[in-house]
């Protein structure tokens, strides 16, 4: 079977999407599914228990070279999404990708070069990109 490119499924989004055709309608749902990412995400913290969130402040100084650095950050996460708290939040990131592709239809915005230029631009100023 072959993979799903980003430009198939904007175009599969743009046939389904009949009831929230308006660019008000559609930054509401992204809001929405944005939200619903993150509550699914706390679920499985909270309700679940299959991951923690051990945060606590970085060990980071301006001496620690790149490799040091990439090695001592931590992401906060203990434990491992469970296959039930995995099929959810896939599900809501999925969501969350239709109506991304439905705005970008909206506003005649390819997302697959929007995905391409994030891409060089992560290739060309590597860990600077974000900062």
């Amino acid at each position: 079977m072959n993979s799903l490119d980003l430009k198939q499924f904007q175009e599969q989004v743009s046939e389904l999407l009949l009831r929230h055709r308006s660019l008000l309608d559609v930054l509401s749902k992204c809001q929405q599914s944005n939200a619903a990412v993150h509550r699914s995400v706390v679920k499985a913290v909270t309700e679940c228990g299959c991951i923690e969130v051990n945060a606590k402040k970085q060990q980071y100084s301006a001496e620690m070279s790149l490799k040091d650095a990439s090695q001592t950050l931590d992401t906060h996460i203990a434990g491992q999404l469970c296959e039930n708290c995995l099929e959810v939040i896939s599900a809501e990131l999925g969501k969350n990708l239709f109506y991304t592709a439905s705005l970008c239809n909206l506003l005649q915005i390819d997302l697959q070069e929007i995905v391409s230029d994030e891409s060089k631009k992560c290739s060309t100023l590597g860990l600077f990109n974000l900062s």
